[in-house]
């Protein structure tokens, strides 16, 4: 792994911590690092103690100086890559951005370039230095929305500490088959799926998993749903709905056989047949900025895909009714 290198980095040891681990103490002197980065830190000889290597446990008397030879490893070997982002809110430690429905994450065998990690690297190279380049939660590829990325250290600590406590704001818009009467909650434990590598499904032996989901909208054989995330597992919202028997629209993986209201129009038949992904879209993040502490509340428009999904079932009755009449 490549190295970008930091000047070393030098606190003094408080007084009132004499007596106290070595590891607590540095946490409490360097927070903007995670205490896993600081304990490899450590082990590694960059954190060090009067000059000297120390080991975790080790107490401290107060008034050494403590040196942090912060070598920033590069964390990610992607290429930066000139695509096009839509970025929703920017500063200089964070990224809100609109992700387009088929654009992968992370690159991957199947996927070196083209990813939204390259995307990332040209428009700010300092990414490189953070773990998956500041990316704390993804996206499916054929997801759209809205995303946060961290731009430095202390707010990527600082946001996987907030996904981790539950405190990020995840809401979605899914267009769901058949038509629910009211809101609930799934809470069901996902995990992968026991045969099929590529899919996750709810097991007893899975991770917690809940989902809360309302309506926002009913229509003849299709609901659009708003669901909120309280946790963060692999295709939840898609497994949960699935679970539930009311599967996403447009869903390869999930998704079933397509299902048509009676009587329904060509035009919805088309656009039902040609939605090519999951009908599932991010459209609110909402959480207090991890450095400054101010709410941020950044919200995705739907796309065209969504949108004209949308139109064509909120015609659905109105063309039902008209041949019903001929």
């Amino acid at each position: 792994m490549s190295h970008t290198s930091d000047a070393p980095r030098q606190a003094i040891v408080p007084d009132e911590a004499a007596g106290r681990r070595f590891d607590a103490v540095l946490a409490e002197l360097f927070p903007e690092y995670s205490r896993s980065r600081l304990a490899a830190w450590i082990k590694s000889g960059d954190a060090l103690l009067d000059g000297q290597a120390a080991r975790p446990r080790d107490p401290v008397k107060g008034g050494e100086t403590v040196t942090l030879a912060a070598v920033a490893e590069v964390q990610t070997e992607a290429v930066a890559e000139d695509i096009p982002l839509d970025i929703l809110y920017e500063d200089e430690h964070l990224f809100v951005l609109d992700k387009p429905a088929g654009r992968v994450v992370h690159p991957g065998a199947g996927n070196p370039a083209g990813t939204l990690v390259n995307a990332l690297l040209h428009r700010d190279p300092g990414l490189a230095a953070l773990p998956r380049a500041g990316i704390v939660h993804r996206l499916d590829k054929d997801t759209s929305g809205v995303m946060v990325v961290a731009r430095t250290l202390p707010a990527h600590t600082g946001l996987v500490a907030k996904l981790a406590a539950r405190e990020v704001h995840r809401q979605y818009l899914a267009v769901v088959v058949g038509a629910l009467v009211s809101g609930g909650t799934a809470d069901a434990p996902i995990d992968r799926h026991p045969r099929d590598r590529l899919r996750m499904a709810v097991r007893e032996d899975g991770r917690e998993a809940v989902t809360h989901y309302r309506l926002r909208e009913r229509f003849r054989a299709h609901t659009a749903l708003e669901c909120r995330l309280e946790t963060g597992r692999t295709h939840q919202i898609r497994v949960h709905m699935q679970h539930l028997r009311h599967p996403i629209v447009g869903d390869p993986l999930y998704g079933g056989p397509l299902k048509l209201p009676r009587g329904a129009s060509d035009e919805l038949v088309g656009r039902l047949r040609g939605f090519g992904r999951q009908a599932l879209h991010a459209e609110v993040l909402e959480f207090e900025h991890p450095v400054s502490g101010e709410p941020v509340r950044v919200a995705a428009p739907l796309p065209a895909d969504m949108l004209d999904l949308l139109r064509v079932l909120r015609e659905d009755p109105r063309r039902w009714e008209e041949n019903q009449r001929r």
